[in-house]
């Protein structure tokens, strides 16, 4: 098994007498074609483990988990699994929105017997009592009571009151959230020792998501896990599994300390790396000789550069994913402003006097449960819907990108390359022409999956698509609905280092916490009842309640007006919200200043270390330490301007 040396976490629980291997993969390799998935790879699964399962999109961990739950066959190597273990998945897909109702969903994991607890299930419910009925349940208790259906009966009960589902309620009425929670009572009544799940946060609001953590440690099981959500992962996993280009690393300890140690291997690969690239230069070099050399060249050698070759073809760094945002022009600096919006939706309430300015440079997160009206107030901001009250105005110079959770946009027919650029063979990325081709590639699209059609991209590849289709637009507002679903983790903190760069304007919907935090200057929170409240910050900000400031209350405060109405008190709001988010573009000015003048530091210091510094004149060694004093000086200075304004 490969494991770091001294991997185990300190905070790890100590296991108990569970703590015995239930499944081992030895020697394991599996294919698709051409395509190497895993390759050789050893990994032991100890009893009571919580292991989460990572890598890019692609690499793996859906089949990985597959192969240990016995419905993916490997092509080589050997597989254990502890007799008398139940293996249960829950898997990506929804249950399908019908007029069945959520008892009869998950009693049919149970097939025959299932079906005849729903049936019982329904005539016990219903109020006719002739001598048909009586007939048929005396028939079905008969089943049931040889079917042990009473103890199954029992645990689905006790299984959906658990997870506050209503028996009664038709798949029809439910939001994703509510159908992800009757998908894992469908896995949880089969009682299994091992609990396999594929990102278990998709479709769950941020109340869903907290729910599933707690139902998650509560397990008495084995959990294995996959999942683009990296605060679940660091409070749920006991150890991380790390697929990468058909090899498989186990780490022992939770994923923060995993993100240290990773980094650390990759520090140690890039340099091996260096290595190896000098080397394929001298040997490039040497195979470039005259013909002469050519013709009498070692054909040993010439297989080896081959190898070479092929070896470095393989290698994907770290940072592959260039992704780019074309700004397009500046919009003016208020992007948009809503005076006392509101807006019901069925005689449901969703909006209510919602005074809000967003001004260019903005970077908004909007929270709140499945189904509270997120979307809604998305399409309102971008006049894609209109509201029932209030006003809404709208900048100038402002040149939207809508990146849309469904993907209504996606044509599963279209090719990858059409999709992109039209039928054109170039597109004009920041006033530059760019090959399609080349521009997919920084999305990690090879040529191949560049001419095939877009129906056969992985869920999280088209949700790359969209992003390269986005990033090619010139734009100054971008709109993301949930754009980190189905995302890789390396592919989302490159998105978020993207966004925080970003000179335009963003407002985004995502129940990612961590995106969240790494991402946003404020939120919009749907605190019920119609109420949206503004909070500087971000996730964890408003989560404590500390650093944070209600952008609107101390105006009320100020002028006495409880409606919020009047013209005055909407103008000291505006006062307020622009202090604050100048406030927030300062700190970010400085921290940018900073981190520039450190890394100069970095440059001058690594000059000073250079094995030649002392070779140089005298004047031009004191213009190194001056330099260096200057910069040191300088960061102090601008540390010191950051902290007071941060005080603030």
């Amino acid at each position: 098994m490969n494991v770091l040396p001294g991997s185990t976490s300190s905070s790890e629980p100590v296991l108990n007498s569970r703590a015995m291997p239930i499944a081992t993969l030895t020697n394991l390799s599996l294919a698709f074609g051409t395509d190497q998935i895993l390759d050789r790879i050893e990994l032991s699964i100890d009893g009571g483990e919580r292991i989460a399962f990572t890598g890019r999109n692609g690499a793996g961990k859906s089949t990985l988990l597959g192969i240990i739950s016995g419905a993916v066959n490997e092509d080589d190597g050997n597989l254990w699994r502890a007799d008398n273990l139940k293996f249960v998945t829950l898997s990506q897909n929804l249950p399908e929105r019908s007029d069945i109702t959520v008892f009869d969903s998950v009693s049919g994991v149970f097939d025959e017997l299932g079906k005849q607890l729903a049936e019982y299930h329904h005539l016990t419910e219903q109020m006719a009592g002739d001598e048909l009925d009586t007939n048929r349940l005396s028939q079905l208790q008969s089943a049931l009571d040889h079917g042990d259906g009473w103890n199954i009966s029992h645990r689905i009960e006790a299984t959906l009151h658990r997870l506050k589902l209503d028996p009664e309620a038709p798949l029809s009425s439910l939001s994703g959230g509510w159908l992800k929670r009757v998908a894992i009572a469908q896995s949880l009544v089969l009682e299994p020792d091992v609990w396999i799940l594929d990102e278990p946060t998709n479709h769950l609001d941020l109340e869903g998501i907290e729910w599933l953590e707690s139902l998650l440690l509560d397990f008495q099981g084995t959990i294995l896990f996959v999942s683009h959500d990296r605060q679940l992962m660091q409070s749920v996993a006991t150890a991380i599994v790390e697929i990468d280009r058909g090899s498989v690393i186990r780490y022992n300890c939770d994923y923060t300390t995993f993100i240290e140690r990773r980094e650390k291997v990759r520090e140690t690969e890039q340099e091996h790396n260096k290595q190896f690239d000098d080397k394929l230069k001298i040997e490039e070099t040497w195979i470039r000789q005259g013909i002469k050399a050519r013709r009498t060249r070692n054909e040993g050698r010439v297989r080896a550069l081959e190898a070479l070759r092929v070896e470095r073809g393989k290698r994907i760094s770290t940072k592959d994913l260039k992704l780019q945002v074309d700004s397009g022009t500046s919009s003016g600096k208020i992007v948009k402003e809503a005076t006392s919006l509101g807006k019901s939706i069925d005689g449901k309430l969703i909006i209510k006097d919602l005074d809000l300015i967003i001004q260019r440079g903005d970077r908004i997160g909007i929270l709140g449960p499945n189904g509270c009206g997120k979307s809604t107030l998305l399409k309102i901001l971008l006049e894609e819907l209109s509201p029932d009250a209030g006003n809404l105005k709208t900048g100038s110079k402002l040149r939207v990108a809508y990146f849309d959770q469904i993907r209504e946009q996606l044509d599963q027919q279209r090719s990858v390359h059409d999709y992109i650029a039209e039928g054109r063979d170039f597109i004009t990325v920041n006033g530059k022409d760019i090959h399609v081709v080349s521009y997919l590639q920084n999305f990690l699209f090879n040529p191949d999956q560049a001419r095939a059609p877009i129906r056969t991209l992985s869920g999280g590849e088209q949700n790359r698509l969209l992003l390269a289709k986005l990033f090619a637009l010139p734009t100054n507002f971008l709109v993301l609905d949930e754009p980190t679903n189905d995302l890789d983790i390396e592919t989302l903190e490159l998105l978020e280092e993207l966004l925080v760069e970003y000179t335009g304007t963003v407002l985004l919907v995502s129940h990612d916490r961590t995106f969240m935090d790494n991402v946003v200057s404020s939120l919009l929170v749907f605190e019920g009842y119609g109420k949206v409240q503004e909070y500087v910050g971000g996730y964890s900000d408003w989560v404590k309640g500390a650093n944070t400031q209600q952008t609107t209350s101390s105006s009320n405060n100020k002028t006495g007006n409880q409606t919020g109405h009047q013209t005055g008190s909407h103008q000291d709001r505006k006062k307020q919200k622009a202090a604050d988010h100048k406030r927030l573009r300062d700190l970010d000015k400085l921290t940018t200043k900073i981190e520039k003048a450190e890394q100069e530091l970095a440059q001058v210091n690594q000059q000073m270390g250079d094995a030649g510094f002392f070779e140089q004149s005298a004047e031009r060694q004191t213009a190194i330490y001056d330099k260096s004093a200057e910069l040191e000086k300088g960061i102090m200075n601008l540390m010191e301007a950051w902290e007071a304004l941060e005080a603030n």
